[in-house]
């Protein structure tokens, strides 16, 4: 069983910045890539970012220049640095992560529980 845990969200003023965490745990043999997500209200879930296990990155276009993602394997860990934060990235930010298992060495794909993110104009 494998879990992930985000933390970092809260409420900030346009222009502002958050950092998000997110700490995988459980019976991990390594992780592929991780990610995080994001879903408005009313809206669909997006990608914002991912990061494979060798460092390469991808970011949604209306995050690039301001957010950056990065990981740090020893800890099984993920982060989100989002800076000049807009009103419209509020929304529940949620870590994604791709999974292979021990000892079965099963690939899963794990989701966290979420965290809101508020931005205020």
């Amino acid at each position: 069983q494998v879990q992930l845990v985000e933390s970092g969200g809260g409420l900030v003023q346009a222009g502002g910045s958050l950092r998000l965490s997110c700490v995988a745990s459980g019976s991990i043999f390594s992780i592929d890539t991780m990610g995080w997500y994001r879903q408005a209200p009313g809206k669909q879930r997006e990608l914002v970012a991912s990061i494979l296990g060798g460092g390469s990155t991808n970011y949604a276009d209306s995050v690039k220049g301001r957010f950056t993602i990065s990981r740090d394997n020893a800890k099984n860990t993920v982060y989100l640095q989002m800076n000049s934060l807009k009103p419209e990235d509020t929304a529940v930010y949620s870590c994604n992560a791709g999974v292979l298992t021990t000892p079965l060495r099963l690939y899963i794909t794990v989701w966290g529980q979420g965290t809101r993110v508020t931005v205020s104009s």
